[in-house]
């Protein structure tokens, strides 16, 4: 399975992302930022989903932003121009 059903329902924007990656778009061209204790770590959504065990070591929850290109889909932060000095 790409994604826990149970977290992704919680979290539907990311739902959406995670499952246009899958089916329609190339999950390589994804990038993630997600949460390591006081630092954003970014990395393409497939190998995300290999480091994460599938959301079992990295929770969904602890995903911080999500890009594609230079555009951001997904951003936890209250300004999004915070992720340009990533």
């Amino acid at each position: 399975m790409f994604y826990n059903k149970y977290n992704m329902s919680r979290k539907g924007k990311l739902a959406e992302i995670f499952s246009k990656a899958k089916y329609a778009d190339n999950p390589n061209s994804y990038v993630v930022g997600y949460l390591d204790f006081d630092t954003i770590k970014e990395v393409t959504l497939s190998e995300f989903i290999k480091i994460s065990d599938n959301f079992e070591t990295i929770p969904i929850t602890r995903i911080h932003h999500i890009k594609k290109g230079s555009k951001i889909l997904y951003s936890k932060s209250v300004n999004k121009k915070d992720l340009n000095t990533i």
